[in-house]
């Protein structure tokens, strides 16, 4: 017995250095460094609009009201609270379906997001649907969509909230985020972002 102590006395005092370092004494530096040097993002990103939060600038939302622009849709039924349905508790949830391009269900849900765009900008045509707002992103939480996924909203944006088209495109470049370093990736614009303006210029 004595000598499996004098065996197992080394690793114990290993894994409990280790436990002390990596488990508590990193952690807590980490977390305090960024909230000293980066706290807006180590809070998640949050953004307010009257002193409430609501939402994240990295976090996608569901945008129905008309008078909005809409995002692309989310893989799944993402929520940011605990829930009850019944008996069963649904808490926050992230994820893709990942279906392939030769799945049914991927074509069944595209055509039905197809029909329901246009349906809600009748003056668009199919073919001038950017392809990235009726796809998902790989995490389906993506709160970006294309320029032209924001200007082919703007008829309908126009419509319900009054505003000129002159000021929605001006209001599309402001919350439009450039390619990294110019170069990598894509043009593109931040909803909750966009869609907050709207709602300041709609209280005037």
């Amino acid at each position: 017995m004595k000598n499996i102590f004098k065996q197992i006395k080394t690793p114990l005092k290993l894994s409990l250095a280790m436990f002390i370092i990596c488990g508590l004494i990193y952690p807590m530096v980490m977390t305090g460094l960024s909230q000293i040097i980066f706290p807006q993002q180590a809070n998640g990103s949050l953004i307010k609009m009257d002193g409430k939060v609501v939402g994240s600038e990295l976090v996608g939302q569901d945008f129905t009201d008309e008078r909005l622009f809409h995002c692309r849709p989310s893989a799944v039924n993402y929520n940011t609270f605990t829930q009850k349905e019944g008996n069963k508790q649904i808490i926050p949830s992230s994820g893709s379906e990942n279906l392939a391009s030769s799945n049914p269900k991927l074509e069944k849900r595209i055509n039905e997001d197809i029909k329901k765009f246009l349906q809600e900008n009748p003056t668009i045509k199919k073919e001038d649907i950017p392809a990235d707002i009726i796809t998902a992103s790989g995490s389906g939480l993506d709160p970006h969509i294309s320029v032209d996924a924001a200007r082919v909203q703007m008829d309908r944006v126009s419509k319900n909230t009054h505003i000129s088209k002159t000021e929605l495109e001006k209001l599309i470049k402001d919350n439009t985020e450039n390619k990294l370093l110019g170069i990598f990736g894509e043009e593109k614009v931040n909803v909750l972002k966009l869609n907050l303006s709207i709602m300041r210029e709609i209280k005037g």
